[in-house]
C-alpha cells in the first residue's frame, strides 16, 4: 500500500478533473436537496425536551434501558453511563407519551418494578435554547470560513483564499449531507466534528498550495496542469499518512468510545475522507477553475 502512494507518485489528478467535478457536484446537489426535503435530525442539543439523570440501586446496562425505552416506542433516546455502572445520562426528545407534569411517572412506572432507582437531575431543554444554539453553531461556521479566507489571502494570493473556501464549504455540505441523508442525530458533537473537520481539511489544503507556490517559483515553462500534478503528487504521501493514522485513531473511538463520542468520530471519519478528496481534487482544480495560472504569469 506504501509504496503506492510513494515520493515518486506521477498520477495525473488534475486529468481526472471532470469526472471529480461531476461526483461532487452529484454529491452537493443529493446534499442541498436533502437539506430541504426532510432537514437534519436535530438532536436534543438543538431540539426540545429533556436531560435526565437516574442513579439506580443495582447495576444496569445501557442495553437493558435501551429495550425498556424501544418497548415504549421510543427509539431515539440517547443513553450514557455517568460515572459508575449504577448511573446513567438520559436525553429524551418531547414525546407523546410524556410532558413536563407527567416524565416522573413515565420514568418510574418504565423502571421501578425492574431496579429501583432515583432522579439525580431533571431539565428541561426548550425550543428557544436550541434555536439559539442552532444560530450559534451556523455563525460560529461562518466567522471560521470567512477568517480561513483571510487568512489564506494574506499568506498566499486572494484566489488561493477562494479556492480553500471552495474546497472547504464543498466539505462540509457532504460531511452535513451525510447526516441527513440517513437521518443520522445532530447534535452538540457532530457541530463540533463540522468544525475540527474544516480545520483538518485547511491544513491539508494549505500544505498543498504552500508547495505550489513553491514550484511557481521554480518552474516557469511547464504547463500549469502539470505545475498542479506535480505539486499534489509531492504532497501526496503526507496526505495519505496523516490521513491513514488518523483515521485509525477515529476508527478506535466509533468503536470503542461508546455514545459519548460515537457520532463526533462518525462526522470526523466522513469529513477525513472528504477533506481528503477535496484537497487532492478540488481545491487544485478551483485554482485552475478561477484563472490562478494568469494571475501568477502577471505576477512573474
Amino acid at each position: 500500500m506504501f509504496k503506492l502512494i510513494s515520493l515518486n507518485s506521477n498520477y495525473n489528478f488534475i486529468g481526472k478533473r471532470k469526472p471529480a467535478i461531476i461526483l461532487s457536484t452529484f454529491l452537493i446537489l443529493v446534499s442541498v436537496s436533502s437539506f430541504f426535503i426532510q432537514g437534519l435530525n436535530w438532536g436534543i442539543d438543538f431540539s426540545s425536551g429533556y436531560v435526565v439523570q437516574l442513579k439506580f440501586d443495582n447495576k444496569i446496562s445501557i442495553n437493558e434501558i435501551r429495550n425498556t425505552f424501544e418497548g415504549n416506542d421510543i427509539n431515539d433516546a440517547v443513553i450514557q453511563s455517568f460515572g459508575s455502572n449504577k448511573e446513567v445520562l438520559i436525553k429524551l426528545k418531547e414525546d407523546s407519551n410524556f410532558n413536563k407534569e407527567s416524565i416522573n411517572n413515565f420514568l418510574i412506572k418504565s423502571f421501578s418494578n425492574e431496579n429501583p432507582f432515583k432522579i439525580i437531575k431533571l431539565e428541561f431543554v426548550g425550543s428557544q435554547i436550541g434555536d439559539e444554539l442552532r444560530e450559534k453553531g451556523e455563525w460560529a461556521m461562518l466567522v471560521a470560513l470567512l477568517s480561513i479566507l483571510v487568512y489564506i489571502g494574506f499568506r498566499f494570493e486572494f484566489i488561493y483564499g477562494i479556492g480553500a473556501i471552495i474546497a472547504l464549504i464543498h466539505d462540509v455540505i457532504i460531511t452535513l449531507g451525510f447526516f441527513s441523508i440517513f437521518q443520522i442525530e445532530f447534535n452538540l458533537s457532530v457541530l463540533s466534528a463540522a468544525l475540527a473537520v474544516i480545520g483538518y481539511s485547511l491544513n491539508d489544503t494549505i500544505v498543498v498550495y504552500d508547495r505550489i507556490r513553491e514550484n511557481t517559483r521554480v518552474v516557469k515553462t511547464d504547463k500549469y496542469d502539470n505545475l498542479l500534478n506535480n505539486s499534489i503528487n509531492q504532497t501526496l504521501s503526507r496526505t495519505f499518512i496523516t490521513s491513514l493514522t488518523t483515521m485509525f485513531v477515529l476508527i478506535s473511538l466509533y468503536v470503542l468510545g461508546g455514545a459519548a463520542v460515537e457520532l463526533f468520530a462518525l462526522a470526523m471519519m466522513i469529513g477525513i475522507l472528504v477533506g481528503t478528496y477535496s484537497s487532492i481534487f478540488i481545491a487544485s482544480t478551483s485554482l485552475l477553475l478561477l484563472g490562478a495560472n494568469a494571475e501568477i504569469r502577471e505576477n512573474d
